[in-house]
């Protein structure tokens, strides 16, 4: 199963975290992708680090991004810079999709 977590704020890491490590550790695959206040996860090593976790992928809102001033210091190739059109493939290869 693919889990897709849409994530629009910066308030909920730590359960994230945990979703995507109980996910995985059932072997699915999650596909993360953040926008709105959800971009400012991005400042966080903690956060950064999923995407090095074999079967996460991430990408995030570079227009979002952008906007709220959220440094891309720490940001690897491994997370992509990318749009809605990533949200919207999120949604089509994801089996079940939760928003945080």
């Amino acid at each position: 199963m693919k889990l897709g977590i849409l994530i629009n704020t910066d308030r909920h890491l730590s359960d994230i975290i945990g979703i995507t490590r109980a996910a995985l550790s059932k072997g699915h695959e999650v596909i993360i992708f953040n926008m709105d206040e959800g971009t400012r996860l991005l400042e966080n090593s903690s956060f950064r680090e999923l995407c090095g976790m074999n079967g996460v992928k991430m990408s995030f809102c570079d227009y979002n991004a952008k906007g709220l001033g959220v440094s891309r210091e720490g940001i690897t190739d491994e997370i992509v810079c990318g749009s809605q059109m990533n949200n919207a493939e999120m949604v089509h290869e994801a089996d079940r999709v939760i928003v945080l």
